[in-house]
């Protein structure tokens, strides 16, 4: 029965990512295609590190849950330490979306 938490996280990760990752691209009318390409590139390698992060942060706040709730400190940090590589990711990813943007605008 301890198997069934980790496969709904799995299923839950699988489908924000999948809805994450499926955006449509913004459609462009003018400037260069070369940096249009390079937005559309940034924006979507920022989508996927938001889902990265997204799915370290669940994954890090069930083991930080499961090592409270049982007493396993080293599974506790490990869970701490995953939630904050799932910010970092997410940060980054939010970062991508922004040069993403910018340089879309700057091309027009």
């Amino acid at each position: 029965m301890k198997v069934l938490p980790w496969i709904l996280v799995g299923v839950s990760i699988g489908l924000l990512a999948f809805f994450a990752l499926n955006e449509p691209n913004p459609q462009y009318a003018t400037g260069s295609e070369d940096v249009e390409d390079a937005a559309g590139k940034a924006s979507q390698w920022g989508s996927k590190q938001r889902a990265s992060g997204l799915g370290h942060n669940v994954v890090g706040k069930v083991k930080e849950g499961f090592g409270g709730a049982t007493g396993n400190n080293d599974l506790a940090v490990e869970g701490a330490t995953e939630r904050v590589v799932g910010v970092v990711k997410d940060v980054a990813g939010q970062t991508a979306h922004a040069v993403g943007k910018t340089l879309h605008e700057l091309n027009r």
